[in-house]
């Protein structure tokens, strides 16, 4: 006899489409997510605005930015030819602004960078291996974390000597605990999972296993946090060039910036406050996009 064919299951059909609709692109998703977050759609907008106009500095400008011109000393803001004043030396403040906007960030973003590389390092591996260079490691980690964060970057910049490069050096090296300890908490949690037990089985190298596998699934609390240290970042660059250890005069740069005015607060106010809005505006808009980060990434939130 023939064998009789099984017939349509209209049901079945309604739930594979339904089941093929709802597969979602996890970087769409999270994109989506970000998006919806107006506070961190802003702050990015601002970031994109204070990158833009300090890489465009020398087109938006034609002041040099360390030319003194005694006879235009202390200007008001809304002087023809100088929107926002000019400093104790008549130097163009918005000028300052622009170009102090490029080693500001710049030393903001490289300094996260120094001190994610090896935090994270330090952290995949102490997580992974454990035993006796966990323990080395971690102490390590814990005798940086014993110190004041400004009075170790400080004692770090004795020892280089002073300077924008050896600030923004000791700046990393106090950021390095932060990432070391994210990433070896999660590596932690990680490493006990069934689909690293099947790596392993199948003779997959802890490099491959570590970079391949744990690393990716480790990328979002990362990203969130270096999204916003790289605020945190740009306030010790700026105090260490305000105290008179990163950057020195006559550079343009926010904390000397800053510095140079404060000589000047009862008189000519503006020229510590429009650097100091700077600083603000910055910083606030990287927590606020950190913050939009966080959201977007939480796993918790996909429902």
């Amino acid at each position: 006899m023939p064998r009789e064919t099984e017939p349509n299951n209209p049901q079945l059909g309604a739930d594979t489409e339904d089941w093929e609709i709802k597969q979602v692109d996890p970087k769409r998703e999270i994109w989506r997510r970000l998006k919806k977050d107006k506070m961190a759609v802003a702050g990015g907008c601002i970031l994109i605005v204070v990158i833009l106009l300090s890489l465009l500095a020398p087109f938006l400008t034609g002041h040099d930015p360390n030319a003194v011109v005694t006879a235009n000393r202390l200007l008001p803001p809304g002087t023809p030819d100088h929107i926002l004043g000019t400093d104790h030396l008549g130097r163009d403040i918005l000028t300052r602004l622009l170009y102090g906007g490029r080693v500001s960030v710049a030393v903001g973003f490289a300094a996260v960078t120094i001190a994610m590389f090896f935090g994270v390092l330090i952290g995949l591996l102490a997580g992974y291996y454990k035993g006796f260079f966990d323990v080395l490691s971690m102490r390590f980690i814990d005798i940086l974390m014993a110190f004041p964060y400004v009075l170790l970057a400080i004692a770090i910049i004795a020892a280089l000597g002073p300077g924008l490069l050896n600030a923004m050096i000791a700046i990393a090296i106090v950021g390095i605990p932060y990432y070391a300890r994210i990433v070896r908490g999660t590596v932690l949690s990680l490493r006990e999972q069934e689909y690293i037990e099947a790596q392993r089985a199948l003779g997959s190298s802890d490099l491959r296993i570590l970079f391949k596998h744990i690393l990716p699934n480790a990328l979002s609390p990362i990203i969130v946090a270096a999204t916003l240290d790289v605020g945190w970042m740009i306030i010790a660059a700026s105090g260490m060039s305000f105290l008179g250890l990163g950057a020195q005069p006559p550079m343009a740069e926010w904390g000397v910036m800053l510095s140079d005015g404060k000589d000047f607060l009862r008189v000519a106010p503006y020229i510590s406050l429009l650097p100091g809005v700077a600083i603000f505006l910055v910083v606030l808009s990287f927590n606020l996009l950190g913050d939009g980060l966080r959201d977007a990434l939480d796993p918790r939130l996909k429902q």
